[in-house]
């Protein structure tokens, strides 16, 4: 419940669940290890500083200050191992909280959120996990690959995610805070290897200051992840502009000059992942809006593949609400109706109707081919993590960019094992009205199957090729062929390429 709770960023429960208790009733603590470092880390609380020496025996609190991970007030001046712990307090100097995934577990230090430090951030607040990171974390491809650029580093999560499939990783970043970070970070992560004498030792690391692509500059890398700072934000005098979330630029110019730009740093083959935010204007679909950025992309720079899932739409006064909440402002509050009506205006001056979120992923060719493009949407749940289906998706997008109908028709395609039917039909009806074909993982696609796609997909079992399979369902309905292919074809392509076939 605590947990939940912090995740509506409200403290009570929590810091009810890490009451320290009185008197202390540990030997060389006061309550239990994870409830003092979730207090002093996660809430910004003091806590004794015998409390947290007894949580961490191997650091110890002159280790921690010598860190810069906390300081200490009250008591005496200065601190040595024979002075007693006395009434002194720990203060916490920044987040620092477990995470991992299912290969790697990692600490990861950041600034302390505003529920800790209770009130609005600095402006070149450092931004620790949040939803965005590990979004792109999940989606990430997990291709071995030799060079990876972690563009907008932050604190170093997707670097740390980087460690464990590259060979040689650049993070960047205009914000030496956040380079500072992530440094330290990347440090903690190679110390806990070597403690564990494993042998996975984390890759070289260059962390290098400036905007967007410009310290890579004539570089080329297999791999380019990028949580930027896309969040649209007025160019308001009165409103504080975050590092962390804004870029510098009017509306999601610094998006679409990503777009534009990152297939410069792309080796042919390689592959770039990011996150954003665009502006949809009234009378305007986003696809059409997208479609109007990659024509540009491929005037202008390498012609690339793009796959774009639409996560979440909202309208400006959603938007609003989300981002000015999000550095700390109470709404109903002087300074959170000031950010709301500015970017209302904002938006209003360019017309906008709606804003899109979600995931890009871009593909440079290796081969001399006109490029494709993807642009779905799916706003509920997807499979965890996403980057096996990303890259499923990926191979068979390509592979189907690289063959015509005819080699299409000529495999013997298979349903995946994820792929269910469902037939919804009247009460006391013969047949089913509706057919209905679901994905259990992957961006969980459900498509309404006709007569003709229901049929093929009951004999898709890797035996007949799709060619004969269609042939034997137009005889058995005395159908022309070519008719039954016509309808058929662009379906199945569709099914391939969500990997609904196989």
């Amino acid at each position: 419940m605590a947990s939940a709770a912090l995740h509506r960023e409200q403290p009570l429960p929590a810091l009810l669940a890490t009451e320290p208790p009185t008197p202390p009733t540990l030997s060389g603590g006061h309550g239990d290890a994870c409830g003092v470092l979730i207090r002093l880390f996660t809430l910004g609380r003091p806590v004794a500083a015998a409390a947290l020496a007894g949580v961490l025996p191997t650091l110890g609190v002159e280790g921690a200050v010598a860190l810069g991970l906390v300081r200490l007030e009250g008591g005496r001046a200065g601190f040595g191992a024979a002075q007693p712990a006395g009434d002194r307090q720990a203060v916490a100097t920044c987040d620092l909280r477990p995470y991992g995934d299912d290969a790697h577990d990692w600490w990861v230090a950041s600034d302390l959120s505003e529920l800790a430090v209770g009130g609005p951030l600095r402006a070149d607040h450092v931004l620790g996990i949040g939803g965005a990171s590990t979004t792109l974390a999940s989606w990430t491809v997990r291709r071995p690959v030799e060079r990876a650029l972690d563009l907008g580093t932050g604190c170093g999560v997707q670097a740390l995610h980087l460690t464990g499939h590259a060979g040689f990783i650049v993070g960047t970043d205009i914000s030496q805070r956040a380079l500072a970070y992530a440094a330290f970070n990347l440090a903690l992560a190679a110390t806990e290897r070597r403690e564990a004498d494993r042998p996975d030792a984390v890759p070289p690391l260059d962390l290098l200051a400036g905007d967007l692509l410009d310290p890579v500059a004539g570089q080329q890398f297999s791999l380019v992840v990028s949580n930027p700072p896309f969040v649209i934000t007025p160019r308001d005098e009165d409103l504080t502009l975050y590092e962390y979330r804004d870029g510098g630029r009017a509306g999601d110019t610094l998006v679409r000059s990503l777009v534009r730009q990152v297939g410069a740093v792309l080796e042919p083959g390689g592959i770039a992942q990011l996150l954003g935010n665009w502006e949809v204007p009234a009378g305007r679909t986003w696809r059409e809006v997208w479609g109007e950025w990659l024509d540009e992309q491929a005037r202008e720079g390498v012609a690339l593949d793009a796959w774009v899932v639409q996560r979440e739409s909202q309208d400006p006064a959603e938007y609003a609400e989300l981002w000015a909440r999000d550095g700390g402002a109470q709404p109903g509050s002087e300074a959170h109706s000031r950010m709301y009506a500015a970017w209302l205006r904002d938006f209003a001056a360019r017309d906008v109707e709606r804003v899109g979120f979600g995931v890009v992923t871009l593909q440079r060719p290796a081969t001399d081919r006109p490029p494709w493009r993807s642009l779905d949407e799916a706003y509920g749940p997807v499979a965890a993590p996403m980057g096996p289906a990303v890259d499923a998706g990926l191979r068979a997008r390509t592979w189907l960019a690289e063959h015509p109908d005819d080699e299409v028709l000529d495999v013997a395609w298979s349903c995946a094992a994820d792929v269910t039917e469902e037939r919804h039909g009247r009460p006391g009806a013969e047949d089913p009205s509706v057919i209905l074909v679901r994905q259990g993982g992957g961006l969980g696609r459900v498509v309404r199957a006709g007569t003709l796609l229901a049929a093929y997909l009951g004999v898709a079992d890797g035996e007949l090729t799709a060619r004969a399979a269609l042939e034997a369902i137009a005889t058995v309905l005395e159908l022309d062929p070519a008719d039954v292919r016509a309808e058929v074809l662009p379906q199945l392509r569709d099914l391939v390429a969500d990997g609904l076939l196989v």
